[in-house]
C-alpha cells in the first residue's frame, strides 16, 4: 500500500512540475517535450487507479499522435523566439483570475474526495473462480467499440489519414531552382547518341 502511495505522489509531482515547465519555457519545442512528459505521468496515475484502457489510450493517442503532431507543426512552422516586454499589470490579472478559479476547483475536489483516506485497512477476499470469466475493461470497451461504434471508428481513422496526407502535402516545398530527375525525358532519349568515341592525339 505504501508503494502505491509513493507512486501516486511521484507521478503527480512530476506531472505538476512538467506542466509548470510547459507554460514557463519560451522554446516551443521544449514545451511540447514537457507536455509529452505530463501525458506519461497522467497515464501512470490512471494505471494506478485501475483504468488501464484509458492509460494506454492516453499514451497511444495523445503521446503517439497529438503530441507528435504538435511537435511536427512547431518544427514545420519554425517558430522564432520573440522578445516581448509585457509587464505584470498586463498579464497579472488574467493569471490571478485563472489561479483562483483552479484553486477553487481543487479545493472542491479535495473536500468531496478524501485522497489520503484510500488506505485499505481490512483485507478483501476475492474469489478468483467467479472472477475468471468476467470481462476486463479493455475487452468490454473493445467489444462495444468494434461492434456498435465500428462505423465511427473507421470514420475517425479516415479523418486522421486525410489530416496526415494534408500535413505531408503542406511540407512539400516545390522549388524551381533545384535540378530534378525527369524520368519521361530519360526514357525517350536516343540511346544511339549517348556514347561518343573520341580519338585522342598522342
Amino acid at each position: 500500500m505504501y508503494t502505491d502511495l509513493f507512486l501516486y505522489l511521484l507521478f503527480s509531482s512530476f506531472a505538476i512540475l512538467a506542466s509548470l515547465m510547459v507554460i514557463s519555457l519560451s522554446n516551443a519545442v521544449h514545451s511540447v517535450l514537457f507536455l509529452i512528459l505530463v501525458f506519461c505521468n497522467v497515464a501512470g496515475l490512471l494505471l494506478l487507479l485501475g483504468a488501464e484502457f484509458l492509460s494506454f489510450m492516453l499514451l497511444i493517442v495523445y503521446v503517439g499522435a497529438i503530441a507528435v503532431l504538435f511537435l511536427f507543426v512547431v518544427m514545420m512552422l519554425n517558430v522564432k523566439k520573440t522578445s516581448t516586454n509585457l509587464g505584470f499589470f498586463a498579464i497579472g490579472p488574467i493569471g490571478l483570475i485563472t489561479f483562483f478559479i483552479l484553486i477553487n476547483q481543487l479545493l472542491g475536489i479535495f473536500n468531496d474526495f478524501d485522497t489520503f483516506g484510500l488506505k485499505q485497512k481490512d483485507l478483501i477476499w476475492i474469489s478468483w473462480i467467479t472472477e475468471h470469466n468476467n470481462l476486463t475493461n479493455i475487452q468490454a470497451v473493445g467489444k462495444v467499440l468494434y461492434t456498435k461504434y465500428s462505423f465511427l471508428f473507421i470514420l475517425s481513422g479516415l479523418i486522421l489519414l486525410v489530416a496526415m496526407l494534408g500535413a505531408i502535402v503542406l511540407t512539400m516545398h516545390q522549388r524551381t531552382d533545384v535540378k530534378k530527375q525527369k524520368i519521361e525525358l530519360q526514357l525517350n532519349r536516343n540511346f544511339g547518341g549517348s556514347i561518343k568515341f573520341i580519338n585522342l592525339r598522342k
